[in-house]
């Protein structure tokens, strides 16, 4: 399983409606082929931090849908959001166990 994980930090007074606009979601990606679930949490120590993790059977389902979709999927977000500068990260992981 690969597992694509970002993670930023909301710098303005926007983190409700970023987190309805995940609530709300078109699921547009929830058909690809490849893709497994997805998770959107909010730390409790800091309510202006977002963390999404795709989950994918494979690293390329990922790329496949990244390059044919992610600008779609990203028209949802809210318009006026700010990001913490810095604090935008992208990671990648293998699941090894359960």
């Amino acid at each position: 399983m690969f597992i694509a994980s970002s993670t930023f930090t909301i710098a303005n007074d926007m983190a409700p409606e970023v987190r309805a606009a995940f609530i709300n979601r078109p699921h547009l990606v929830d058909n690809a082929p490849g893709f497994i679930k997805m998770n959107v949490m909010v730390p409790q120590d800091n309510p202006n931090e977002i963390w999404l993790l795709t989950y994918w059977d494979a690293e390329e389902s990922y790329l496949v849908w990244y390059r044919n979709h992610m600008k779609e999927s990203h028209a949802g977000i809210p318009q006026g959001v700010k990001l913490v500068p810095g604090k935008t990260k992208v990671r990648f992981f293998e699941l090894v166990g359960e």
